[in-house]
């Protein structure tokens, strides 16, 4: 068996999809920081006979077992009595939790119905996991040697408040917790996921640090996680793999942990002095809106246009007539004049440009779903324009990943030209 922990969720509405797992996510981080190992989670629904499959398979091959959900009043909220069963351990009930739950109802001017009793039956020999906030108390039990269970409701406000204030310091007290686990991530902006994998497969095979890939709506990323006695040391075991991934990274490298494309676009500018505006038409604002995302982006950003129609791009942006008619709006001579034209109207250092095919429909056989061009003018009358196929994988996928690439290729010009970073 691992010394390991294991997240067991417990209600029919996650698997229906009509609520956000958020519990899950909040004990994982929490277990990293507590240095626990967590190698598996479980989602089941509010059946004693699927619960008990779980715990089954949970009990053999981790040693903690958090359990959130199916803690409530109502018919469907079996966990307790599931896990009872299991270890066939009967039910007791707990006096304290009936004073506790008979206070609570009458400070809110409310009387404890009979239902409310049930939250009180407990497995004999295991401990109260007190709710400081709602009537569901949670328990702290080792129904056998190797395997602890704690027990939480589902409500996130109540759960957090239990596990800080009951499971952490239980968990330090029982040797848990002595090494915490802290990661980096380094982000990834113009290349793929199998690209990216490819040159650092090496590292792959470290123990401590590990190293990881993953990619997320046109972004890629390298986890490095390391375990160690305190945040210091770990951050000591990442940082000389950090600083080789970066080298083999290089300019597609753009950030790490907080960092967004946007806020990494917004420190270059700042450093430069130098300013941006934009002209969007198949994003239709949504690079301004990324760009404003970022507190602080009026110091280097000075506004928009959101040319859509050929009218807005002639008549405001100064596109040629003749360059429309004869090579149309999605072309690299009009995201060129675009990005000239705002870069002249709001008198700023750069101006770039977006204009393309989003889809789903409007694609041509010459000019299909997902063909971008992206034009980017700059100070000595610099202008040059970026063609991008992003594929038919949806207009929100285009439409962000048009909006990332445009302000990526302004990073990597501030980053490769000398004379404009000094």
């Amino acid at each position: 068996m691992s010394s390991s922990a294991e997240i067991i969720s417990v209600g029919t509405e996650l698997l229906l999809g009509n609520i956000l797992n958020s519990n899950a996510q909040f004990i994982a981080q929490q277990l990293a920081q507590l240095g626990i190992p967590h190698y598996y989670q479980t989602v089941v629904g509010d059946n004693p006979d699927r619960l008990k499959r779980a715990i089954a398979v949970a009990s053999e091959r981790s040693q903690i077992l958090i359990f959130t959900g199916g803690l409530g009043p109502t018919p469907d909220d079996l966990t307790t009595e599931t896990i009872a069963d299991f270890f066939n351990a009967p039910l007791v009930e707990n006096s304290e939790v009936v004073a506790d739950i008979t206070q609570k109802f009458a400070q809110r001017g409310r009387e404890m119905t009979d239902n409310n009793r049930k939250q009180a039956l407990v497995p004999q020999g295991a401990e109260i996991l007190y709710n400081p906030v709602g009537s569901a108390p949670g328990i702290i039990w080792q129904p056998r040697s190797g395997v602890t269970i704690l027990t939480f409701p589902g409500v996130p406000t109540e759960m957090k408040e239990m596990w800080r204030q009951i499971a952490v310091p239980y968990l330090k007290s029982q040797g848990w917790g002595q090494e915490i686990i802290v990661s980096r991530i380094l982000k990834f902006w113009g290349l793929a996921e199998s690209s990216l994998a490819d040159k650092v497969a090496d590292f792959f095979d470290l123990q401590n640090p590990t190293v990881a890939p993953y990619a997320n709506f046109g972004e890629v990323k390298l986890r490095i996680s390391a375990k160690a006695p305190s945040e210091e040391a770990a951050y000591q075991i990442i940082a000389p793999v950090e600083e080789q991934l970066r080298q083999i990274g290089g300019l597609d490298c753009y950030g790490s942990d907080e960092d967004t494309i946007a806020s990494v676009i917004g420190e270059l500018l700042t450093i430069t002095q130098t300013t941006l505006s934009v002209a969007e038409s198949c994003t239709g604002g949504g690079l301004g809106q990324m760009l404003t995302s970022v507190s602080g982006s009026s110091r280097y950003f000075w506004g928009g246009v959101i040319s859509y129609d050929n009218s807005v791009k002639q008549n405001l942006l100064g596109v040629d007539p003749e360059a429309l008619a004869q090579h149309g709006a999605v072309s690299a001579i009009v995201a060129q004049q675009m990005a000239v034209g705002i870069r002249s109207r709001l008198n700023t250092t750069w101006g770039i440009s977006i204009t393309g095919v989003a889809g789903p429909d409007g694609g041509t056989e010459i000019k299909p779903v997902g063909l971008v061009y992206i034009g980017l003018a700059g100070p000595d009358d610099q202008v040059t324009s970026f063609a991008h196929q992003f594929g038919e994988r949806g207009r929100e996928w285009v439409r962000h990943v048009s909006a990332c690439s445009a302000i990526d290729h302004l990073r990597r010009k501030l980053l490769s030209d000398p004379l404009i970073y000094e």
